[in-house]
């Protein structure tokens, strides 16, 4: 770090303990301080106070459940997707990355479980809570106590058609809420270990409660009292533990912004609101500009942090228009280019390349979605901004539940955009050719976060591929964060990219006792990039094995063929010294075998530019028997063979799969490199 940035966290840490001194200080927010604030003299009069008077038009208000109604009512499959997450939180049932929870409707929670070793996290306070243990993984509670389930049931009461369904929704609302409140006091347990946690759930408390805000079942003092003083008490906590601290502040500390900006401007007369909701506003402008580079790309140095990112800033922008309170034109501008981004690297299917972390982290609980289904957002920002570049396809179910008929009027109001191109995004690495029903994205540029690449992998000149729609050539994934420290290390090497591994080096030391953090030792870079009309060329290139004591680097050049649609990818290695090489190309399943090329294949692979001259006599099937999405034909003079390997298609789950790993020994400078024939 710079010395000026070194000084200003220095800054932040001494600000924090103070913050956290005034909050030990503090009394709890009791019925009485509620009762001051809201102006009332009873608790029976926070209902009308709380309730009723409601300035906000914000998309949760009982004022836009009308307009919801209908955009829900106009979407094919949207009420009954509603329902079925509904019924789902009204038995109290989560899906935890993967593994399945149920606890039973009206029944008490084990908000501390971690369903996959079956053991609990201490009620003990956050001070002495031993979060990271390994075979563990916080994140796992952390999905029932953000407590999207709330939002579920409001959404399951607005579009119900019967008073008994709306009365039993609200109902179990109430039940889980205090139930939650009950068994995790302020302060203690896992679910106050996280900031971004705490803030997360407040908001969707917050918007469920606005939500309910006419439901009789809501609407007692013996339930509002202790719902209206944990949305406050979450504030102050927040407040006072901003995560702001770190080298470079990151997604946590927008989220905390959004937490208390969604709270304070639904419920403004609350203790503390009208200094959290400018403090959060403010924090939100400056990581708007400090987070998102202008060219629309996330600094996160990952493609599935950066839905994240965009469900963030966005909710926190739709919340504070709702309440009549603008971020800025530079918000605006940049929010919407994040939409851009995400539509240029989703292919038709709607589905994005998986560089970088994926810790499956959302913030729109509205539709189940695949880990890797950023297709809503193209949806989400034609009808936000009336769009025309990002408008036709489907008006998504987030659009319908936020921005309501209106939106819906809007987005259909917009001609079709053309089909995304390629394109360049070189602060953020990632680069996109496309065509012909083929995405190729190359991972090359910065570590993510400034260069602490805390979700970045070792994947420079890595890439994913799809074809028709669907991910043929993969990257690894995550796997797991803190529970298997050893698998998250493997999942972020140099051996789970598309990449090229010398003398069994990683491009960039990984630490093992600091999973969230990676040099820039590679200095991946864009050589060119040359899109045309038939054809895309991408040269880029990294200095990761110049540490080594015979110094290599890498250039690797990409070369697109719509006309006949392959790809040429070759690797030319620069140094001293005799080295073995390996490359890998790893598949999401075991969907490949070994054949003899068909001699019309053979003649595609001889036609694409910067191709081997000469391929080796057997190529490699991918995808299934009777179906396949091509063939790689190895230049000659490789060694090649299929390994098992692993996929992880999501946060906490690893499936078997197969890669092909090809190798040679060599002096440089030396070049080697294969083509991928389309079917």
């Amino acid at each position: 770090m710079a010395p000026g940035a070194l000084a200003k966290s220095a800054v932040r840490r001494v600000q924090k303990v103070a913050r956290q001194a005034l909050y030990r200080r503090r009394e709890q927010v009791d019925e009485a301080q509620l009762l001051e604030s809201f102006g009332a003299t009873r608790a029976e009069d926070l209902v009308t106070l709380a309730l009723d008077q409601r300035t906000s038009r914000a998309w949760c208000e009982v004022s836009q459940r009308k307009s919801a109604r209908a955009a829900i009512q106009s979407v094919p499959g949207a009420k009954a997707r509603t329902v079925l997450r509904a019924e789902r939180a009204l038995r109290q049932e989560w899906d935890v990355f993967g593994t399945p929870v149920s606890f039973g409707e009206g029944k008490p929670v084990d908000w501390s479980l971690d369903p996959v070793s079956g053991r609990r996290f201490p009620m003990d306070p956050v001070e002495r809570m031993p979060l990271h243990v390994t075979g563990m993984d916080p994140k796992y509670p952390w999905v029932m106590g953000r407590l999207d389930s709330v939002v579920a049931l409001a959404q399951g009461a607005w579009v119900a058609d019967r008073k008994a369904e709306r009365s039993r929704f609200a109902t179990a609302f109430v039940h889980q809420t205090l139930d939650f409140l009950q068994a995790n006091p302020v302060g203690m347990g896992v679910h106050w270990t996280c900031p971004m946690e705490i803030s997360l759930r407040a908001a969707n408390l917050a918007q469920a409660l606005a939500m309910f805000a006419d439901a009789p079942e809501v609407r007692r003092p013996e339930f509002l009292v202790p719902v209206l003083g944990a949305l406050a008490e979450h504030c102050a906590w927040v407040e006072a533990h901003l995560e702001d601290t770190s080298a470079v502040p990151n997604n946590h500390l927008v989220s905390n912004y959004v937490g208390l900006a969604v709270v304070g401007l639904l419920f403004p007369e609350l203790p503390g609101a009208p200094r959290q909701v400018a403090l959060a506003a403010n924090g939100l402008r400056t990581q708007m500009d400090a987070q998102v580079h202008p060219e629309g790309t996330s600094f996160e140095g990952s493609i599935p942090y950066h839905r994240l990112s965009v469900e963030l800033f966005t909710l926190a922008f739709l919340v504070a228009r709702g309440a009549g309170v603008s971020l800025g034109p530079a918000y605006e501008a940049r929010l919407r280019l994040m939409f851009v981004a995400a539509r240029a690297w989703s292919s038709e299917s709607g589905l994005a390349p998986q560089i970088g972390d994926n810790d499956s982290g959302r913030v729109f609980p509205f539709q189940d979605r695949e880990d890797g289904d950023h297709s809503y957002l193209a949806g989400l920002g034609a009808a936000l901004f009336s769009d025309a570049g990002l408008g036709g396809g489907v008006f998504p179910d987030e659009a319908a539940w936020l921005l309501g008929d209106a939106g819906f009027v809007r987005f259909h109001a917009l001609p079709a955009a053309s089909a995304p191109t390629s394109v360049s995004f070189a602060e953020g690495g990632f680069h996109i050719l496309r065509g012909e029903g083929v995405v190729l994205t190359v991972s090359a540029g910065k570590q993510g976060q400034r260069g602490v690449g805390g979700h970045s992998h070792n994947d420079k000149l890595s890439f994913e591929l799809h074809l028709a729609g669907r991910p043929v050539i993969v990257d690894s994934g995550t796997g797991s964060y803190t529970r298997d420290p050893a698998l998250r290390n493997a999942m972020r090497s140099t051996a789970a990219h598309n990449t090229l591994q010398v003398d069994g080096a990683e491009q960039a030391p990984l630490d093992p006792a600091r999973l969230f953090a990676l040099p820039e030792d590679a200095r991946a870079r864009v050589v060119a990039f040359q899109p045309g009309s038939k054809h895309d060329r991408l040269v880029v290139r990294h200095d990761g094995y110049r540490h080594l004591p015979a110094p290599v680097g890498i250039e690797r050049t990409f070369f697109l063929d719509r006309h006949v649609r392959a790809l040429a990818v070759g690797d030319r290695l620069v140094g001293t010294g005799r080295h073995e090489v390996v490359g890998r190309l790893h598949l999401p399943d075991a969907q490949a075998r070994w054949c003899q090329p068909a001699a019309e294949v053979l003649a595609r692979a001889g036609r694409v530019k910067e191709g081997p001259e000469a391929f080796d006599a057997r190529a490699l099937e991918i995808g299934p028997a009777d179906a396949p999405a091509g063939w790689v034909l190895f230049g000659q003079g490789l060694e090649t063979l299929l390994v098992p390997s692993h996929y992880s298609p999501g946060y906490g789950r690893v499936v078997p799969a197969v890669s092909v790993e090809f190798r040679r020994q060599l002096t440089p400078p030396a070049w080697l490199g294969w083509v991928f024939v389309f079917r």
